[in-house]
């Protein structure tokens, strides 16, 4: 039967529903986790009378103990989403988790960093526990070889999104009088409520454009979905060491992409306590923001000739160039030459790692292998803010702190280089063929 044009544009519509929960999510990503909620801590910590160094170094503890709550939660709940088919109940559920917390962040009084501590670890539960889901979808989503490019297209979207949002929060905070706020702190706050409002809004289209893949349960499995849940989380801890090219390509990423979540997460702590102005760190990261646009899809399009491997070493070497440079940051100019430069490799290094390691996983078994990716990467992403705190609060200062994020890259980089792409893709279809013929006996 031939394919009607009604049929055609489904897919493609839910491949633009998938993708507009990088929109959705993106806002956290930015206006929070990125730009104004580390000054904002920082501040909270200053009031209560710590140094200014034990500021920046709790707010990398605080990043790293939301990464580890995560990280105990996603591969048991993602082996729980295969069992029931629930991948999209499960995104809705920690989306919600998120943008309450979020919303939450309006009642954090003067010098209460331990509120503030509690509602980030919250709300970034409820954004990375998300992610393991949504991002369980995509094999489902795209088409067969699309996965990088509906992968980029989707990280693209996040950096147009979470940048239009942004601005709006950054033309607030400079100018709260414009919307009625009495000060830039009102403005902040203010600026928080938006995001959850616009993480909220943007999640619908997910919820209504994309089928939920049917419950994948393999033959003898516990009845109870949380049984089964534990079940297979011990069984995918003891299968993925059959898939050797998948578990080299994961240690190099839990490496790597450990010192781009630092930088992501530790940019605007480390230039406040420079003294580098909330507003001038704010447009820089809508800098990195409309920068990454055109650089994600460049990637995707880099990855058709060199492959998505080569095109993350690319990246890799650029993060490199960027920790150096790092050191020497005095100026808001010079913040602004990092922001760009972190904008022209941040979102096509993580949306090809994504696609990467899509294809290099048998797919009826997505969820608890994209929780189990998603779950082990915060758990090595935990090293970075934790040695970048350590060594700012050791030294008095972050310099040294955004120097030593050099390893990572490095690291990351001479493992993937060892990665054979073609023998782990053909490692996971002969599984998927193994399982078919499984599922099929009496």
């Amino acid at each position: 039967m031939l394919d009607t044009p009604s049929a055609a544009r489904a897919p493609r519509r839910a491949e633009t529903a998938w993708c507009l929960y990088d929109w959705a999510n993106s806002a956290f990503a930015t206006t929070v986790m990125a730009a104004l909620f580390p000054p904002f801590y920082r501040g909270l910590c200053l009031e209560a009378g710590l140094p200014g160094a034990t500021a920046t170094a709790y707010w990398g503890y605080t990043t790293a103990g939301a990464l580890l709550v995560a990280a105990l939660l996603g591969p048991l709940l993602g082996a729980v989403a295969d069992h029931t088919g629930g991948k999209k109940l499960w995104t809705a559920g920690f989306a919600a988790l998120g943008v309450a917390a979020t919303a939450a962040f309006t009642f954090i009084g003067p010098a209460d960093w331990q509120l503030a501590t509690l509602l980030y670890v919250l709300a970034n539960v409820g954004f990375s526990g998300s992610i393991v889901f949504y991002e369980a979808l995509l094999p489902v989503v795209a088409p067969a070889g699309g996965m990088d490019r509906v992968s980029s297209r989707g990280y693209a979207l996040g950096y147009v999104g979470g940048g239009l949002l942004l601005a709006l929060n950054a033309v607030m905070v400079m100018k709260p009088g414009w919307f009625g706020l009495a000060g830039t702190g009102a403005a902040v706050r203010a600026s928080f409520v938006t995001v959850s409002v616009w993480w909220a809004l943007f999640t619908l289209p997910l919820l209504s454009g994309v089928s939920e893949p049917p419950p994948a349960r393999a033959p003898g499995e516990p009845a109870g979905a949380w049984r089964a849940g534990v079940a297979r989380l011990g069984a995918t801890a003891r299968e993925v060491r059959r898939y050797r090219h998948l578990l080299l390509f994961l240690l190099a990423f839990w490496i790597y992409n450990d010192g781009i979540g630092t930088v992501i997460k530790m940019a605007t702590a480390y230039g406040d306590e420079l003294g580098i102005g909330v507003g001038a760190m704010t447009g820089a990261l809508l800098v990195t923001q409309f920068v990454g646009v055109p650089f994600t899809l460049l990637f995707g399009r880099m990855a058709q000739r060199l492959g998505a491997k080569g095109a993350v070493l690319i990246a890799l070497g650029v993060y490199v160039l960027i920790a150096g440079g790092g050191f020497f940051l005095r100026t808001a100019g010079h913040f602004y030459a990092l922001a760009f430069l972190v904008g022209t490799v941040q979102g096509g290094s993580q949306a090809l790692s994504r696609s990467l390691f899509g294809r290099l996983i048998p797919r009826h078994r997505a969820g608890e292998f994209f929780g189990f990716f998603s779950t082990s990467a915060k758990f090595a992403g935990i090293a970075g803010p934790l040695l970048f705190g350590a060594v700012s609060q050791t030294a008095g200062g972050s310099r040294l702190g955004i120097v030593s994020l050099i390893v990572f890259f490095g690291a990351g980089a001479l493992l993937l280089a060892r990665v054979d792409v073609a023998a782990g893709e053909a490692a996971a279809r002969q599984a998927e063929r193994e399982a078919g013929r499984d599922m099929a006996r009496p």
